[in-house]
C-alpha cells in the first residue's frame, strides 16, 4: 500500500518500473463505487455519442485532451469523488505529478453474456525512447469473478515498444494474468503494457472505467522518500557480485516467466533509464532535461486515436 501521506514508496516504485503495472485492491470505498456505478451508463452514453454512435447530450461534460486533471469530471459526485480520493491522488502524483495532463478516458462495458475477446495490444500506435511515461487507471467499481471479463495483461512487457496491434497474433504467452478481483480495485499501468479485453461469459455485467494521464512535470522523487535510503543500493550490488535481496536493484533483477535469459538481460538495460530517479541524488544530472512532455498537441502520442479502436479493455 501507499505510505501514510498515500503516495507510493520506493519500493513500489521499483515494482512499477520492473513490471509495469501496480494493482490495489479495495482501495476505493463502497460508497463511491456505488456512486460510479450510476453515473457509468451516461457517461459511457455521451462518449459513444461523441464517436457518433447514439445520441448527443449536454447533460455531461467530458473533459478534453490537455485538460488539467484537477478540471475533470468536478459535476460528478460519483466519479469526482474517485478521482479527487487522497490514496488515488498520491498514486497519481508519485507517477506523473499533482495535476497531470488529462490524455483520454473510456468505459469499458462488456454486456453479460459478451462472446468476443479482444486482440493484445498497446495503448498506442507508436512511441518514443525516451523514459518518460503515462499512466492508465484501471478502475473495477464492483467485483469482479475469475473468467468474468477480467482484463488479460503480461506483466514486463511495458517496456517493449511495438506498434499497437503486432502483438494481436500471440494468443497466450506465459506468465500473462487475468485480473480478477473484489469491488474498489484500481490497476495502475505503465502506458506501454500489453492487455487486452476478455469475453464475460458471466450473468453479470462488466464495467470498468480506464483513465490515461500524463505527466505535468519531470517525473523524478516526486513519491514518498521515506525508505529511500533503506531500498538503495550501491554500485557492487549487481548481477556478478554481492547481490542484495532487499534493494531497489534486487526489484529490477525480477524478471517474468516469459524472459530468457538472453531477453531478460536485455531488460534489464531498457529499465535503467526508467529507474535512474531511484539513484541517489548526485546522479540526477544524468537524467534527460526533457524527460517528460510539454502540454502541447505536437507532443502528445497518437495514443487516443488507438483508444478508439481499443475499447474493450
Amino acid at each position: 500500500m501507499p505510505a501514510a501521506d498515500h503516495r507510493l514508496t520506493t519500493r513500489e516504485m521499483a515494482q512499477f518500473v520492473a513490471n509495469g503495472y501496480l494493482r490495489f485492491d479495495a482501495i476505493v470505498p463502497p460508497e463511491i463505487n456505488e456512486a460510479v456505478l450510476g453515473e457509468l451508463p451516461a457517461i459511457e452514453a455521451a462518449k459513444l455519442a461523441a464517436f457518433g454512435i447514439g445520441e448527443r447530450s449536454d447533460s455531461i461534460a467530458l473533459p478534453h485532451t490537455l485538460d488539467p486533471l484537477s478540471r475533470c469530471y468536478v459535476d460528478r459526485p460519483g466519479l469526482g469523488a474517485y478521482l479527487r480520493l487522497p490514496q488515488i491522488q498520491g498514486i497519481i502524483s508519485s507517477l506523473v505529478g499533482d495535476d497531470p495532463i488529462f490524455d483520454h478516458d473510456f468505459v469499458h462495458h462488456l454486456p453479460a453474456g459478451h462472446a468476443n475477446r479482444q486482440h493484445l495490444h498497446a495503448d498506442a500506435i507508436s512511441d518514443t525512447a525516451t523514459p518518460d511515461f503515462d499512466i492508465q487507471l484501471f478502475y473495477f467499481p464492483h467485483e469482479i469473478a475469475p473468467g468474468a471479463g477480467g482484463t488479460r495483461f503480461v506483466p514486463g512487457s511495458h517496456l517493449r515498444r511495438v506498434p499497437s496491434s503486432s502483438t494481436a497474433r500471440y494468443q497466450q504467452l506465459v506468465g500473462e494474468e487475468f485480473y480478477a478481483g473484489p469491488a474498489g480495485t484500481v490497476m495502475v499501468f505503465h502506458h506501454g503494457l500489453w492487455h487486452a479485453g476478455q469475453d464475460n461469459p458471466s450473468g453479470q455485467d462488466r464495467w470498468m472505467y480506464k483513465l490515461r494521464v500524463g505527466p505535468d512535470r519531470p517525473q523524478q522523487r516526486l513519491w514518498n522518500l521515506a525508505d529511500f535510503e533503506a531500498m538503495h543500493n550501491d554500485a557492487s550490488d549487481h548481477i556478478f557480485a554481492n547481490s542484495r535481496t532487499d534493494s531497489v536493484a534486487a526489484i529490477l533483477r525480477s524478471t517474468p516467466t516469459w524472459m530468457g535469459t538472453d531477453e531478460s538481460r536485455r531488460e534489464l538495460t531498457e529499465r535503467a533509464p526508467v529507474a535512474l530517479p531511484l539513484r541517489r541524488r548526485h546522479l540526477r544530472r544524468r537524467l534527460l532535461p526533457g524527460a517528460y512532455r510539454a502540454a502541447s498537441p505536437r507532443s502528445l502520442r497518437c495514443s487516443t486515436t488507438a483508444s478508439r479502436s481499443s475499447s474493450s479493455g
